[in-house]
């Protein structure tokens, strides 16, 4: 078998998928915007001249110009998730709810991206595409960005797949650079000019940010792409702000040709499928047991059949959660082909699959954390707090129920392939499992909720009846004589209205400290009831109105 210094990769595209949390935008007077309506502000920032500028759909031009890749990938997916991806037509009469929740805006003015590697090697690729992608009704904003290059060597791949999608340094070595960071990255524009470059040599900065805002600082050409939109652990000024939601490493799709993938060996694949960095030659850090279990949960093997040694077998898929990566045949038309080949599929049905699961990771990760949010900042001694905690449960509660019902499903596609490998990534990423957490969650909250409601219903009607008991004294007593105690018919009206006035007050007097004494007068109530409690005990009990509160 071939070295793998000698496998040269003809042809690699790499996607990255980095979703963000976006913070509630506050309006002029204060209020808080709904969930999910940022992509408003980036129309504003758009028309306003930002890079950012919202992106035509397939389905906005001459419906004679619409290429069989784009029929291809429409009926890969299953009605409610064409609905979802692409909107319905709003010209039907069909009670539709319209254009597609999903709102994309792409930046053009970056044209190649250029990596500095560890051994000082520079490698410039070219950028395919890089579009933000806003949700209508949920926070979350995925930044999709897909770079391209050729005739590059297997472990030069390696590497730009481990160090190119990361947010931020996690350590620095001896040297004062990035450990697991490309060296330098920076943004060339068509003239080759650099836009911004990264800085994950400067520690002292990184360190004081999170020493002053307890949150990691974006590396600087991250920060430079993602504006208007501005990191909210920080002292940038914006109305757009967003937070890290997940790992500082950008989960990624990745595209390999080469001539002969056969020659491919299993740490090669488990270095790719796992996105780990290249390894020596001369070096097997993995055990056959470590192979074993990569083939068996993150390999799908479907056209993989290596003792065949045909074009036709010679496709591998890998999906590990973090990654997705495929490897095949170079010479395979069937495989290179960027239109209706596996490269197409690749780059349109196999990254809305990924770019599904993971929005519904973020989203749920981002309900997961607005709950965490609003019962930490709960207050039970305060009234004000007890308000905002119920007013904040029960609108993540109904973002949460219209989440389910427009944005989760559990299958996307009624094709073998696409409907597997969807299956796939989701039981990586866990999504089942986080979506039923979240769900008991807010059903928890919910629930606390209806009980704190029913628990003052009940201190209402305690208090009522308290009222009613005594009251009914005073009714039975005035109405047995027949509430002539006074004859007033005779006397002016200002002598009635002083005698209304001289009873009303006492009376609303004593009916409002019967409502504040209510529970020990519930209690006294009770005690009278009760055969069991001696007539001592009773009055005890009712001298405790008295009583001031212990504090």
């Amino acid at each position: 078998m071939a070295s793998s210094a000698d496998i040269v990769v003809k042809h690699f595209r790499q996607i990255l998928i980095w979703p963000l949390q976006l913070m509630p935008t506050p309006h002029k007077d204060g209020e808080h915007r709904a969930m999910g309506r940022q992509w408003e502000a980036m129309e504003e920032a758009a028309a306003a001249g930002s890079p950012w500028q919202p992106r035509p759909t397939e389905f906005d031009g001459d419906p004679e110009q619409f290429e069989e890749r784009h029929y291809r990938e429409f009926v890969t997916f299953l009605p409610y998730v064409q609905r979802f991806l692409y909107g319905e037509n709003r010209a039907s009469n069909l009670g539709s709810y319209g254009h597609s929740p999903l709102h994309v805006f792409r930046r053009t003015d970056i044209s190649t991206v250029l990596m500095m590697f560890k051994d000082g090697a520079v490698h410039h690729f070219k950028v395919a595409h890089i579009d933000l992608y806003f949700f209508y009704d949920v926070d979350v904003v995925i930044l999709a960005f897909e770079i391209m290059g050729d005739n590059l060597p297997l472990k030069r791949v390696q590497d730009a797949l481990f160090r190119f999608g990361r947010a931020f340094p996690a350590q620095w070595d001896e040297d004062a650079t990035a450990a697991n960071c490309l060296r330098k990255v920076a943004w060339l524009n068509a003239d080759g000019d650099v836009i911004a470059e990264s800085d994950f040599e400067d520690r002292a900065g990184y360190l004081a940010h999170l020493g002053q805002y307890r949150a990691p600082r974006m590396a600087a050409h991250w920060d430079f792409l993602l504006q208007p939109l501005v990191l909210h652990h920080s002292s940038a000024v914006g109305a757009l702000r967003y937070r890290q939601i997940e790992y500082h490493r950008m989960p990624i799709l990745a595209y390999l040709a080469v001539d002969d993938p056969f020659k491919l060996s299993e740490e090669d694949f488990y270095r790719l499928g796992m996105v780990t960095r290249p390894g020596h030659s001369d070096s097997q850090p993995y055990t056959q047991k470590m192979f074993d279990e990569f083939e068996r949960t993150c390999c799908y093997d479907r056209f993989w059949v290596p003792e065949r040694g045909h074009a036709t077998a010679s496709t591998r898929m890998m999906c590990n959660g973090h990654a997705f990566v495929m490897v095949g045949m170079h010479g395979n038309e069937f495989y290179s082909n960027p239109y209706t080949g596996i490269l197409g599929q690749f780059r349109h049905q196999h990254f809305l699959m990924a770019l599904i699961a993971h929005f519904h990771k973020a989203a749920l990760l981002m309900f997961s954390d607005r709950l965490a949010v609003a019962l930490s900042e709960l207050n039970l001694k305060d009234v004000r707090s007890i308000r905002t905690f119920k007013r904040e449960i029960r609108l993540l509660l109904e973002g949460f129920l219209r989440f389910n019902q427009r944005y989760w499903f559990r299958e996307v596609s009624n094709q073998v392939v696409s409907d597997q490998l969807f299956q796939m990534m989701s039981h990586h990423l866990s999504t089942d499992r986080l979506h039923q957490d979240v769900k008991d969650s807010v059903q928890s909250m919910n629930q606390y909720l209806e009980n704190d409601d029913l628990r003052r219903q009940a201190d209402t009607v305690v208090r009522l009846t308290v009222v009613t008991v005594f009251g009914l004294i005073g009714t039975t007593i005035t109405g047995f004589l027949g509430m002539n105690l006074f004859g007033l018919a005779d006397e002016s009206g200002w002598i009635k209205l002083a005698y209304f006035a001289m009873v009303s007050v006492p009376i609303v007097w004593l009916i409002f400290l019967t409502v504040a004494k209510s529970k020990v007068l519930s209690e006294f109530l009770d005690a009278v009831s009760d055969e069991r409690i001696s007539f001592v005990h009773t009055v005890k009990i009712l001298a405790n109105i008295w009583r001031k509160k212990k504090s």
